[in-house]
């Protein structure tokens, strides 16, 4: 590297470090934005240049002249070689979930400090690195799934425990997702028909591109106008309310037409539906995140939250539990997650054309995700604390303004209400879960650049669709992932059930898993204090698992290369993620805190509704304390199961080391030049 070089990458370091030293130190004093998009670009460049690389020549190293399982196993369908950036358009969109919009917002509660270390920190060296390894994995192996690869480099026994808990956690997920993109689109014309408009477009991309008659270029600047139009036409509905009735539906029928789209996603070809509309969506979401860290830079608002509240001991009026150990585990997608183990195993390695894209794909597309957490933890500490607190406080009006004022974030009743009529809502009262108020922040910084007394409107209710449609493209390409597990699973029970190549076989499947998750979701839709309040402390947990999972797998793969002087690239996330899911899920089983706890929570509603002389508000209460107890078991059963992972993972580890057990490699590790040639041939 010449000197310039070298000079500017001891800059950027300096830069980054001391973005991250003002907003550590800072404490009372105003702390512009700016420092926090600083921090991050110059976190994500030197991770990239050099840790990335690392990883890829000396831990992984990737090898272009082995064939990937796209092009061994080319059949139009599910194993596809696609362009660099559609693949990459895709995954992204496939990772990018609620998480680095609603997992950033939740913590922000703790202040701004404790979420922004977390996603800088476990983003490049645990989330990045967790990504990029699964990818390797998977494309090594011919494109199989997380639970099959567990089952053969691990063992049967545990194998079959992954498989079992990986699908259920992913059923937990899918349902979780598509219940926040049914909230965000009820009721919302501009929001459905900008979704519903994707669709089309996305299908006359995917058979342009397949036609060879086009290339990416024209295809891309085909779908960006549609894109734009979808996005711009849909505010003028309101004009024409004969064609606005056909956009204006209710909550159960969006969660059957997103069933419906996800039994799509998982059958037709990913070259016809799935790729395409991924990539186009990556447009907008990068658009967007894009836009808002350049509204950040112009405007550099000043962040409102302190660096550190006063909630970190655990008494949060957003949810309960302490800064340690739940910020790890509410910021989630933006950090380290394990759902993108199921994308890194499942859709993605059957489109990679090359292996050298692995580190791009992989290890970029997380930290190009980490770059939107930050967004979404600026957009929640922008606004002020008073405000914020009372969006997502529960409660009545009265009581919300009483709570956040009590706690020393002043808010009155009417600054909520002249809030709720400039953004051309009701009330913001009650609009707990995160993406409201990442919509709000996004609002704000927006609307400052335009004098239009309707801009805060205009661009709240864009950020809902944009919201919506971020999580979408995660419905999307899960089922497919999911639809890959099931087969997996089925398989075992009757082998033609395993067979990807075979339409009934999938079909089958695919019918099987979205009716799973339809069904949470349907309950969810139809209850929603026992749907969302169920389900949603389940999601952080169970997507952390997932990467446990995941990172014992990687860890056993690098003992099998023979790279054990590089161990500590996997063990150290893996030993972090252990602490950190375990004992939350211990506190959320077994905390003596009833709004912590599930079973003490539980028996403190049984005890209210014993105290109640209203015979149907006491069923609700016992009802409620019957879904939390479900919880319970639902926690601990998918940390028994882990747990167990984990002990069989180490016992392996233990053998291979001291040469007990033979270190026995794939023979897709050993894939010859001859090979690679006559499969591109």
């Amino acid at each position: 590297m010449v000197l310039w070089k070298k000079l500017l990458w001891v800059a950027v370091t300096i830069l980054g470090l001391a973005s991250i030293c003002v907003l550590a130190l800072s404490r009372g004093e105003p702390v512009s934005a700016l420092w926090i998009i600083t921090a991050g670009f110059c976190a994500a460049a030197i991770s990239y240049r050099f840790y990335s690389k690392w990883l890829a020549a000396k831990v992984l190293v990737l090898n272009d002249e082995r064939a990937t399982p796209a092009v061994v196993q080319n059949d139009g369908k599910d194993f596809v070689p696609t362009n660099r950036w559609m693949v990459f358009g895709h995954h992204f969109a496939a990772i990018a979930g609620p998480g680095p919009l609603v997992g950033p917002v939740l913590a922000a509660q703790f202040g701004f400090l404790p979420g922004t270390l977390w996603i800088l920190i476990g983003a490049t060296l645990g989330g990045a690195v967790h990504d990029m390894i699964i990818l390797f994995a998977s494309v090594r192996r011919g494109g199989k799934t997380l639970g099959q690869i567990v089952k053969e480099e691990i063992g049967w026994g545990v194998g079959a425990l992954a498989l079992i808990s990986v699908l259920a956690i992913m059923i937990i997920l899918l349902a979780v997702l598509a219940l926040v993109v049914v909230q965000a689109l009820a009721k919302s014309p501009w929001g459905v028909f900008t979704i519903a408009m994707t669709i089309p477009i996305a299908l006359t991309m995917g058979a342009g591109l397949r036609s060879g008659k086009f290339n990416v270029a024209w295809i891309s600047a085909f779908g960006l106008v549609g894109l734009i139009f979808a996005v711009w036409g849909g505010q003028f509905l309101a004009q024409y309310p004969s064609i606005e009735a056909w956009f204006r539906h209710d909550q159960k029928w969006i969660a059957w037409a997103i069933m419906i789209y996800g039994l799509a996603a998982s059958i037709l070809p990913v070259w016809m539906l799935l790729t395409p509309r991924d990539y186009l969506s990556t447009f907008l979401k990068l658009g967007t995140v894009a836009a808002l860290a350049l509204a950040v830079v112009l405007l550099h608002p000043t962040l409102l939250m302190p660096s550190i509240s006063r909630f970190v001991d655990g008494s949060g009026l957003v949810f309960a539990g302490p800064v340690f150990p739940f910020v790890f585990i509410t910021i989630a997608c933006g950090a380290v997650s394990g759902f993108h183990s199921l994308i890194a195993s499942g859709t993605t390695p059957k489109m990679l054309g090359r292996e050298s894209r692995i580190r791009e794909i992989g290890y970029g597309a997380m930290i190009t995700e980490m770059m939107v957490a930050l967004m979404a933890m600026i957009a929640a500490c922008v606004l002020q604390p008073g405000e914020y607190f009372a969006i997502n406080a529960k409660g009545a009006p009265s009581e919300v303004v009483a709570k956040v004022s009590a706690a020393g974030f002043p808010v009155t009743e009417e600054q909520m209400s002249i809030l709720a009529q400039d953004l051309g809502e009701k009330t913001m009262f009650g609009r707990a879960g995160g993406a409201p108020t990442f919509a709000v922040g996004m609002a704000h910084m927006f609307a400052r650049a335009s004098a239009s007394p309707t801009a805060l409107a205009l661009w709240y209710h864009f950020a809902i669709m944009f919201e919506a449609l971020f999580i979408l493209t995660a419905i999307d390409a899960g089922t497919r992932v999911g639809r890959f597990l099931l087969q997996d699973l089925l398989g075992n029970v009757w082998r033609p059930l395993g067979n990807t190549r075979s339409w009934s076989a999938n079909f089958l499947a695919s019918v099987l898993l979205v009716a799973a998750w339809g069904w949470f979701l349907y309950q969810g839709v139809i209850d929603p204090l026992g749907g969302i309040n169920s389900l949603w402390p389940l999601f952080g947990l169970a997507n952390q698992l997932l990467s446990v999972v995941a990172l014992c797998l990687g860890t056993t793969l690098l003992i099998k290369m023979q790279k054990t002087k590089y161990l500590f690239v996997t063990l150290v996330p893996l030993s972090f993620m252990c602490a950190v899911t375990f004992s939350a899920g211990y506190l959320k089983i077994f905390s003596i805190d009833p709004k912590l706890g599930f079973l003490t929570g539980a028996q403190s509603l049984t005890e209210q509704a014993g105290a109640l002389a209203d015979p149907h508000k006491a069923a609700e209460l016992i009802r409620q304390a019957s879904v939390w107890r479900f919880d319970a078991l639902v926690a601990a059963s998918f940390l028994v199961l882990v747990f167990l992972i984990v002990l069989g993972s180490a016992k392996q580890w233990w053998q291979l080391i001291r040469g007990t057990k033979p270190v026995a490699l794939r023979e897709s590790e050993f894939v010859q030049i001859s090979q690679f040639e006559a499969a591109r041939s």
